[in-house]
């Protein structure tokens, strides 16, 4: 089997994951990292065994030995770093959210079409096994057809430092600063909960109302380079294309809540209640034998294969795989929304 030579581009925290995904599949060498950091980047070349080393994409793409890509930049830089990939016909793998507008995520989308290569946007919570089968069961009209929803995606790292100092580390600052590309946990995490509801649900957002805050968090709203300007919650009204209507919401203020996101969905034939919690998969249903006694059961959850796993995969078969750039650039598009709602009164928008 010949094997997959992968890029990393971006060094950050989040690249650890991609490199320890790789690494421990067969047929996968990790050979080369890309940063412009040469301290981040010499340290995780030297941590992963990675022996090749490029300060910018154009150097690498120079060089050229690498047939795929996992895209960990922070969020501004996917589109000037993916659109080369790209042009180039390597296979890209890209963190959420896939651009910082609709705009350049449709021109991201449209290039991997035309360049012919597998393309996905790491939204990792498709690797959970709840999630997965829910959308599962919503497919097969298990709960009929969905009428209502609520979707909340809880981190509490401005409250404590379980993750790290929030104001003295740097990969926690940039998150909280738009000079520095960070679209706040509307973007870093509503992201993930937007699609989290959508695709169990089976339908994507056709109207949306939102409200953003950022909340003091130091005096001045800086601290050193970093500008504090970064939405720190978000709550969402959402209406689907199916009609249906629900509630979403996020925030890194949420005390006692580490990393928690939870799908509460209901429909004319039964409900879902669909979680992830202290790192843990949980579904929940009440169907049609039990809606009487609204008695709810644990629902038996398959194995699911990672984001990394499928991205390799679909390389090696020449197939499209999902979530794809398509799907990214939908998301964009509600986040964009959600941006405009509140910049206007919070009003409600046709997306």
């Amino acid at each position: 089997m010949k094997p997959v030579r992968v890029l990393i581009v971006g060094t950050g925290g989040m690249a650890n994951a991609h490199a320890e995904a790789y690494a421990a599949m067969e047929g996968v060498e990790l050979v080369g990292g890309v940063d412009r950091n040469p301290d981040n980047l010499h340290a995780f070349n030297a941590k992963h065994g990675i022996t090749h080393a490029f300060d910018s994409v154009v150097d690498a793409l120079e060089w050229g030995a690498f047939d795929a890509v996992s895209n960990v930049t922070p969020d501004a830089v996917h589109f000037p770093t993916t659109m080369p990939l790209l042009a180039a016909g390597k296979h890209v793998l890209c963190e959420k959210p896939l651009a910082v507008n609709h705009g350049e995520a449709v021109q991201m989308a449209e290039a991997a079409f035309h360049a012919g290569v597998v393309n996905m946007v790491n939204l990792t919570y498709r690797n959970i096994p709840a999630v997965m089968e829910a959308a599962r069961l919503v497919g097969e009209d298990t709960i009929g057809e969905v009428r209502h929803f609520e979707a909340s995606y809880l981190q509490s790292w401005l409250t404590q430092p379980a993750w790290g100092k929030w104001n003295e580390e740097a990969q926690w600052l940039w998150r909280l600063s738009s000079k520095h590309g960070s679209l706040g946990v509307l973007g870093d995490v509503g992201v993930h909960i937007l699609d989290f509801a959508t695709f169990v649900a089976g339908s994507n957002t056709e109207r949306m109302s939102c409200r953003l805050r950022t909340f003091d968090k130091a005096p001045g709203g800086q601290i050193g380079e970093y500008t504090l300007d970064a939405n720190d919650s978000a709550t969402m009204q959402v209406q689907l294309h199916n009609g249906a209507v629900g509630v979403v919401h996020a925030s890194r203020m949420a005390s006692g809540h580490l990393n928690d996101l939870r799908l509460r969905i209901f429909g004319t034939k039964g409900g879902l209640d669909v979680r992830w919690e202290n790192d843990q998969s949980i579904l929940r249903a009440c169907l049609e034998g039990d809606l009487m006694e609204a008695t709810w059961q644990d629902m038996p959850l398959p194995a699911v294969k990672t984001n990394y796993v499928r991205f390799i995969e679909a390389i090696r078969a020449g197939e499209a795989v999902l979530p794809d750039f398509d799907r990214g650039a939908i998301l964009q598009q509600a986040l964009d929304a959600a941006v405009a709602s509140d910049a206007d009164g919070c009003r409600d928008l046709a997306i």
